[in-house]
């Protein structure tokens, strides 16, 4: 018994060049630059708030905050580099800001941090959240109505 050979590559699928160049059009809008980089500086403060804000005596939440940073502004520099690749990774940021923001009850050694690092983590989880939610909603196909 013999089977036909059909490719299983999804890089052929007649979507695919659609789906490409609409996250190409997203990416390089200017909504789209400005979403990167604000995403890229989020990150960045993440990475370095243990420092600013002082969290002295708190080395879990610093090690912390400098990987969730870290991995934010890596997916925020991605973004920017290969946008037709990257924007789809903007649902990643909404689980890392929902992190940021419970963080200072779960990972501190007491389960309780300082009102600053308190504060700091949920506005900036609130930030990354809705920096996600809004990368997502770039990606969203939005197709003219006949």
């Amino acid at each position: 018994m013999s089977y036909s050979q059909h490719s299983t590559d999804m890089g052929t699928h007649p979507e695919m060049r659609e789906m490409r160049e609409r996250l190409e059009r997203a990416g390089s809008s200017g909504q789209g630059i400005a979403l990167e980089g604000l995403i890229a500086l989020s990150g960045l403060y993440a990475a370095i708030s243990p420092w600013v804000v002082h969290f002295s005596g708190q080395p879990n939440i610093t090690v912390n905050n400098l990987i969730v940073g870290i991995t934010i502004g890596l997916i925020g520099l991605g973004m920017a580099l290969a946008p037709q690749r990257m924007m789809r990774m903007g649902w990643l940021l909404v689980p890392l800001g929902i992190w940021l923001i419970i963080s200072p009850w779960i990972v501190t050694a007491t389960h309780s941090a300082r009102a600053g690092i308190i504060w700091n983590n949920v506005v900036l989880g609130l930030i990354v959240t809705v920096l996600g939610l809004a990368a997502m909603g770039l990606t969203v196909a939005r197709r003219p109505r006949h």
